[in-house]
């Protein structure tokens, strides 16, 4: 097999942006070979100037020749009737998989995709791991552990939809709950597209996914059943701050992103977007004036920032409140207010497990149904439960304060009424089926097995509350006049700085930094001075084997500098970048003590007088005659590489 630094790849796709970012994936996985085409025509010229080309990427929607007539072409002569080709589309129903297998496309991938998707597609890919060979023959042979028990591998996203399946994890790892016949292992994945993958091949026992990706597998054969709910309610929808642009106008002619095409989030934005007279669509869909894209939810507050034609998104939570407290947007509305106790992800369980290990099941079921009646009677507790679980790397930057407001939004999540009522997916599949022409119709009936959630509600002393869909013109209409007095800003604005503070001293001031961000605090110790570097940098420090930058506070925010004193210490910060974390040093005067600082305390800081340059300042917090200036790590080092010069990235990856 041709290794990565080797193969050349032929990538189609005609969107500049998207082609760039794709490119950016190749590289990161070892793939500098790569050929770009605009559309199925220029990739045919280009394959016949390039017969070195051993793998093609194309996307599906294109002007001109698109990829389902590219493949097509290549498999009718002789030449290309076996060079590999992955389809790439930002459609992910099951059927399409089936177009794109009888056209020949050896394998496809939904975008975005992660690096670590698209190497695994690719390996397959080239190792001969066809659509067609693989269609519908993935058995799920269940496991079993060294006590006997069935070893249950349930999947699931960094989303608060999940959390019922985080608080049973803690209660069994905290020996509160002992199941009898399985024991949990939880396997957390980057996007709806592992997942997907994942619950289709047989790769796990089950999953919480998406209602509508769930019934698009039951219809296209895969073996699987919804046993329960994971919650009711719990998205938002969120717009880029635009202050006087009216509603209309911000939204038309952008992007809109939202997790998968098969969701409720697609489902009731559409509906949202019908209501103020617009025409949402795909970018291949003549005369629509908002486009969807699909984004990983974890990031979709990154693309919304970065992007300019982005306007904003309807995700699960904590990642729409994260985006409002952290500045980027602004609430659009909660989609239990359109849908009120509407349903959203489910569990899925495949059916080898449904057949062979019903006990487990039905212990899996039920204490998840009571895991959920902990969330709702216990949010504090479960907003902690959250925040470990739903972010133990610390690369979202999930706070207590966040989650703890999403579990207790009147109109918010729902965790303790899991029964499935068969008229809500009824609702779902006429929506898609009739007015986005997505999905594929299926006997709903069929699709749910309820006697688990039946048995477990009702031992659990539950009663279904009924959902209630409004009219969305209505709903618009209300909205428009609510936005356009300010009746909806914001209780959320404040909560990603409440929080732990790590209190030190510069000068006479005091600041704080979010104890999250802190990895440890070290006395003064040797620093290696490294030339070329800016001036508040002094060196570097080799600590434990690690070769860490430290910087002076006092030279970066422009102050004197001062000798350093017995009492003078550097706090080891760590920042996330990307999918890693970044360690640097800071050099400050003394370290006072933690604080516990809540929203109501915080206020925005003035615009001058501080002692330290205000792009640097998260708010200001009050209490009595002090004041702490709480510094916001991220935009601190916001480009923490430019603090780090290559030499030292090297000495880094030599030590």
């Amino acid at each position: 097999m041709v290794s990565g630094k080797e193969l050349v790849i032929l990538l189609v796709e005609d969107s500049a942006i998207t082609r760039k970012m794709e490119i950016k994936v190749l590289n990161s996985l070892g793939y500098h070979n790569i050929l770009e085409a605009q559309d199925g025509e220029h990739a045919l010229r280009l394959l016949r100037e390039n017969p070195q080309v051993a793998l093609v990427i194309s996307d599906w929607n294109m002007p001109g020749m698109g990829g389902l007539d590219l493949v097509r072409a290549l498999r009718s002569q002789e030449t290309y009737r076996e060079l590999p080709f992955i389809m790439a589309t930002g459609r992910a129903q099951m059927k399409e998989r089936v177009e794109a297998a009888e056209a020949g496309a050896n394998n496809v991938i939904t975008k975005p995709f992660a690096p670590q998707e698209l190497q695994s597609v690719i390996e397959e890919t080239l190792a001969g791991k066809t659509l067609a060979g693989r269609a519908h023959t993935h058995v799920r042979h269940p496991e079993r552990t060294a006590s006997g028990r069935l070893r249950l591998k349930v999947g699931h996203i960094q989303i608060t939809d999940h959390l019922t399946l985080g608080v049973l994890k803690h209660l069994i790892d905290s020996g509160k709950r002992v199941p009898r016949h399985f024991e949990l292992e939880t396997l957390c994945m980057s996007s709806w597209n592992p997942v997907q993958k994942a619950l289709a091949e047989g790769e796990v026992d089950a999953a919480l996914v998406l209602a509508p990706l769930a019934m698009d597998l039951f219809a296209y054969g895969v073996p699987l059943h919804i046993v329960l709910l994971a919650h009711k309610n719990g998205s938002i929808a969120v717009r880029k701050k635009a202050p006087g642009e009216s509603l209309k106008s911000l939204f038309k002619g952008k992007t809109f992103y939202i997790p998968h095409e098969l969701s409720i989030h697609h489902i009731l934005s559409h509906m949202f977007f019908k209501g103020l007279g617009l025409s949402p669509g795909t970018a291949s869909n003549s005369g629509c004036d908002v486009i969807y894209e699909v984004v990983p939810p974890v990031r979709m507050p990154e693309f919304l920032s970065g992007q300019p034609g982005a306007c904003g998104f309807m995700v699960a939570e904590p990642i729409g409140t994260k985006a409002i407290a952290s500045g980027l947007a602004d609430e659009l509305f909660l989609s239990g207010e359109l849908w009120e106790n509407h349903p959203c992800c489910v569990v899925a369980v495949r059916d080898e497990i449904l057949e062979h290990h019903s006990e487990a099941v039905q212990e899996l079921v039920g204490m998840l149904v009571q895991a959920g009646k902990f969330i709702s009677i216990n949010p504090d507790n479960a907003a902690e439960i959250g925040v470990e679980f739903l972010d133990p790397q610390g690369t979202l930057g999930l706070k207590k304060a966040i989650l703890k407001n999403v579990l207790t939004d009147s109109m918010g999540i729902k965790t303790d009424d899991l029964l499935p009522v068969a008229d809500d997916f009824i609702k779902i599949q006429d929506y898609m089926v009739e007015r986005m022409g997505l999905g594929s119709r299926i006997d709903v009936n069929q699709l749910l097995d309820l006697r688990f959630a039946e048995k477990a509600c009702l031992e659990a002393g539950g009663m279904a509350r009924r959902s209630v869909l409004h009219d969305a013109a209505a709903f618009a209409r209300e909205k428009l006049k609510a936005l356009e007095n300010q009746a909806v800003l914001s209780s959320k604005a404040n909560l990603d700085r409440e929080g732990q503070y790590l209190i030190f001293h510069l000068m006479e001031q005091t600041y704080g930094v979010d104890v999250l961000s802190v990895k440890e605090i070290i006395g003064m110790m040797p620093i290696r001075w490294v030339p070329e570097t800016p001036l508040e940098v002094k060196g570097v420090v080799n600590l434990r084997g690690k070769v860490i930058p430290v910087v002076d506070l006092r030279l970066k925010f422009g102050l004197p500098e001062l000798p350093y004193h017995d009492r003078t210490c550097i706090i080891i910060l760590e920042t996330p970048r990307g999918d890693r974390v970044v360690p640097l040093g800071i050099v400050v005067d003394s370290v006072s003590h933690v604080e516990n600082i809540k929203a109501a305390h915080i206020e925005d800081a003035p615009a001058y007088g501080l002692g330290a340059p205000m792009e640097y300042i998260a708010g200001m917090a009050k209490d009595g005659e002090a004041v702490r200036i709480l510094l916001n790590v991220h935009r601190l080092f916001a480009h923490p590489e430019t603090l780090v010069p290559e030499k030292w990235k090297e000495r880094q990856e030599a030590a």
